[in-house]
Formats: C-alpha cells, sequence, structure tokens
C-alpha cells in the first residue's frame, strides 16, 4: 500500500463504531461556486473523511475537477487548486467507503463524470444501491467498461444507455433501475438537480444563497457555513432541477412512502442540524430523557462517553436528577495521522483518543451514556479505564436500540456474526462487558424521543430502522444472493 495513502483509512481505534456515510453538496448561480461547495464539504466532514472531490463547470473552461484524499481543510482550501475549478456551479462529495473498494482507490472518489451526447454531467451519491452486484454484470456483459469499484457508477452507465433526450431525463431512468438508498447531487453545463429515493432514506436539503442561488446539501449545517437560508428539505421520492434561479420538481418514482434513517437522529448528523424541522440535538437529549425514564438507576455521576454520547446524556442527568459530568475527555488533537499503529501502540487502545477525569471520578458510581454498542470492544475499554480510576460502579446508558443487524443502505456495518447484539442477549453482553448494569433505549423510547408520541407503528415502521428491528424496507437483492439471510417474519 502507498504509505501516503495508509493515513486516511480507517483509525485503528475507530473500529468499534458505525462508519460514517458520504455526504454531497452542490452549489449554483454564485460566482467561484467551487469555493461553497469546498465550505459545505468541510461542514460534511463527519459524514466521510477518506476523500473528497469537487466537479465545476463554467463555459470559458468546461467541467474541471479535482479528486483527493484525506481531509477538506487539507486540500480544498489551497487557492492553487481551487483555481482551477471555476464557474458558477459545483458539486462535491466527501467520501467513507460502503461499497466496493474498502482501500483508498482515487477513481473510486466522487463526484463521477459522463461525457454524452448531449453534454458532461457529473454525479455525487449518499447511499447504497442494493442490487448493484447484479446490475454491474448487466452492463459489463452489455459492453460497459467500469472505472472505479463503487456501486454508484453504475448510475453514469444506465444513463448512458438511457433513450432519453435530455440528462436530467436520463437521470430518472437510471434510478428508476436501481435498489436501495440514495440521496444524489448532479450537474449538467446548466442545471443542479437533487433526488431522493422513494423512502427517502438519505437527507438532502435545499437551501437558497443570495438573490440568485441555492445549493443542496446533505444536512443544514452545511447550509449554514455558506450563510445560506434553508428553504426545505427535499421530499422522499422527489426531483428537483434548478436552473436560472427557477426550481423544478418532479416525482419520478410513484407514491413516496418516508422511511428516513433513524440513525441519522442518534449518530450520524451532526447535532446543529436540523431534519424534519426537529433540532438534532433536541432529539438526542431527549432520547437521553427517555432512556432515564425506562432504565433509572442508583449513582453519582452522569458522563458523556465523547462527543456522541453528550447530548443524550444530559437529557439522562437532567430527567434523572443525577449531576452531568465531564468524566471521560477527549483529546481533541489526536488526528488520524498520529502515529503509525504498531502493536505495542494498538495495545493503548482508547487512551490515546480519551483519559478519565479520576479526581472526578474516584470512589463514584458512574453512569456511562453513549450513541449504540457495535461490537463492545470500546466499551469493554471503557469500563477499565473508569474502574482503574477508582470509580464504585459502572452502569453503561445506550442511546439506541441494541445494533443486532446490518445496513446495507449507506453505513458501513460489520457482518452480522461480528455485532455483539446479534449473538448476545442483553444480560449476556453486560456480563461481557462488564458493567454493573447495562441498559439500552427501546425502540418505541427511540421513536417517542424523535417526535412520534405513540412510539413505532409496528404494521407501519415511520423510519428505516433495519439495523435495530431487521425489518429491510428494500430487499437486500445482492447480499441475499450471497447468503444473508433474512429475519423470519413473526
Amino acid at each position: 500500500m502507498n504509505p501516503a495513502v495508509r493515513p486516511f483509512l480507517s483509525h485503528p481505534f475507530d473500529d468499534d463504531k458505525l462508519k460514517e456515510e458520504c455526504g454531497v453538496f452542490g452549489v449554483i448561480g454564485v460566482a467561484d461556486a467551487a469555493n461553497f461547495v469546498a465550505l459545505g464539504m468541510h461542514a460534511l466532514q463527519h459524514r466521510g473523511q477518506e476523500a473528497g472531490g469537487i466537479v465545476a463547470y463554467d463555459a470559458a473552461n468546461g467541467f474541471n475537477s479535482a479528486h483527493r484524499f484525506g481531509y477538506v481543510r487539507d486540500n480544498f482550501t489551497k487557492a492553487s487548486l481551487m483555481e482551477t475549478l471555476p464557474g458558477s456551479l459545483a458539486i462535491g462529495h466527501v467520501r467513507y467507503s460502503t461499497a466496493g473498494s474498502k482501500g483508498a482507490v482515487i477513481r473510486d472518489v466522487q463526484p463521477f463524470f459522463g461525457e454524452f451526447a448531449m453534454g458532461g454531467c457529473a454525479i455525487a451519491h449518499n447511499g447504497n444501491l442494493t442490487n448493484a452486484d447484479a446490475l454491474r454484470r448487466e452492463l459489463i456483459e452489455r459492453g460497459s467498461i467500469f472505472q472505479s469499484s463503487s456501486d454508484s457508477e453504475c448510475i453514469i452507465h444506465l444513463m448512458a444507455r438511457s433513450i432519453q433526450r435530455s440528462l436530467s431525463e436520463r437521470i430518472k431512468d437510471a434510478l428508476r433501475r436501481v435498489e436501495g438508498a440514495f440521496s444524489i447531487v448532479a450537474m449538467t453545463r446548466t442545471k443542479l438537480i437533487g433526488v431522493r429515493d422513494a423512502l427517502g432514506v438519505r437527507p438532502l436539503v435545499l437551501g437558497k444563497i443570495g438573490d440568485n442561488g441555492y445549493c443542496l446539501s446533505s444536512e443544514t449545517c452545511g447550509l449554514d457555513i455558506i450563510g445560506a437560508e434553508l428553504v426545505r428539505e427535499i421530499e422522499p421520492g422527489e426531483m428537483v432541477v434548478i436552473s436560472d434561479g427557477k426550481i423544478e420538481s418532479s416525482r419520478p418514482f410513484g407514491a413516496p412512502q418516508s422511511r428516513f434513517c433513524i440513525f441519522e437522529h442518534v449518530y450520524f448528523s451532526r447535532p446543529d442540524s436540523i431534519i424534519g424541522g426537529r433540532s438534532v440535538y433536541e432529539t438526542r437529549r431527549q432520547i437521553g430523557v427517555e432512556l432515564a425514564r425506562e432504565a433509572p438507576v442508583d449513582a453519582d455521576l452522569v458522563c458523556p462517553v465523547p462527543d456522541s454520547g453528550t447530548p443524550a446524556a444530559i437529557g439522562y442527568s437532567q430527567e434523572s436528577g443525577i449531576p452531568y459530568a465531564m468524566g471521560i475527555i477527549r483529546n481533541q488533537y489526536m488526528g488520524r495521522t498520529f502515529i503509525e499503529p504498531t502493536e505495542s501502540i494498538r495495545n493503548m487502545g482508547v487512551r490515546l483518543k480519551l483519559n478519565v477525569n479520576r479526581a472526578l471520578i474516584k470512589g463514584k458510581r458512574v453512569i456511562l451514556v453513549d450513541d449504540s454498542v457495535v461490537r463492545g470492544t470500546t466499551s469493554r475499554k471503557i469500563k477499565d479505564m473508569i474502574l482503574d480510576a477508582g470509580a464504585a460502579a459502572v452502569h453503561f446508558r445506550i442511546a439506541s436500540p441494541p445494533t443486532a443487524w446490518p445496513c446495507f443502505y449507506g453505513v458501513d456495518t460489520p457482518d452480522r456474526g461480528k455485532l455483539l447484539a446479534a449473538n448476545m442477549s442483553e444480560e449476556q453482553m453486560r456480563e461481557w462487558i462488564g458493567v454493573d448494569s447495562l441498559k439500552f433505549i427501546s425502540l418505541d423510547g427511540l421513536y417517542r424521543a424523535a417526535g412520534e408520541p405513540g412510539g413505532r407503528n409496528n404494521a407501519k415502521p415511520q423510519y428505516c430502522d433495519a439495523c435495530f428491528s431487521g425489518e429491510y424496507p428494500v430487499t437486500p437483492t445482492d447480499q441475499i444472493d450471497k447468503g444473508f439471510e433474512m429475519k423470519a417474519a413473526e
């Protein structure tokens, strides 16, 4: 492996969290649109840190692109690079690989570009296509030559085979063939296009910049950084085409049914983003409130596992009356290039990232609030750190239900055999982690925290919660072909 690439791969101490998906961003109608896109990508960096890319267009220079490994701040803040991306129309993508190669290969970095008879088109995709393997085989048999291992490239090839006369219609044609989850930002020479799948699994919002500019972003935090005004969310199954300051909306995929990813509320989205008119931070705080009601325990302190457990810990503290405290301190300056992960360094585990506030913890009964338990290895290490600091008791409270099923819609989850909750009961997990108590929020409690007072409608779930329930709203065709066994009907 190229040593220059290695630092940008998955961090050796971050392997016990569900990995971010991707983030997409697009701008039209402003000078130097690529600079706005770079800022938006920076705000969406939490959705993917492996690589990023920008495609821009202006009449004098045509389409230009840049694809780089690593953080946005290390690449797309350089004037020498941004000067090569002129124009008033641009799209960008931040990547964490969920389909295709897990290594860092530059040809897998989006946006992807294709030149068609009616002009060029670039596409950036957040999500995962569940029938990509079957589509790829079909396309290759018919003569398509793939340049990447990404499922998203199927869309470009499907567009090339469409007989529609406009690029926007070819995008519709292509997306009618794919299954799974997609939020897409695309561009032609004159148009910025945004599309969500019929279930709206992945997020996408529309913003207004000044008098004539518009932008599309995976989250509202991307609008905030460039001073854009939130217009609305792109609706499930909707396609918007923006050109000359006008927005055309259509619904190419039939009757939509919203099944937005509930884990966006729990973990993926930034806490300062807005989802469905509701603050992500407030939802996470309310998760803590529900947890305190469902799983109370006598203790002296409520401490978050930084940083994703913080809002839920605040809510738990407020509802329970147990004081909130920063019992674990995160090292904010540990980047992914910190040190080559030799075996002796690996054995330090989470201590390179987190440190216990010993003076605060000693002799205390501590409630630790975290967002999820995946493999459980990090939870065990954190428990050991807390006990080593002299805690009298350690109670874990988890701000999501047990993660017992893999996600096939754009989140990089381990195989089911590696998910702790798929192989152990809650009590067995408690014993394996080695804590005094372990409780997860119920699925109904999570729904209540997300703004559904009646909890989960089991006959017609309001969100995609497959990672908790095993109920997949879109059949994972490729995975079933590989031997994946769906949950048996109850």
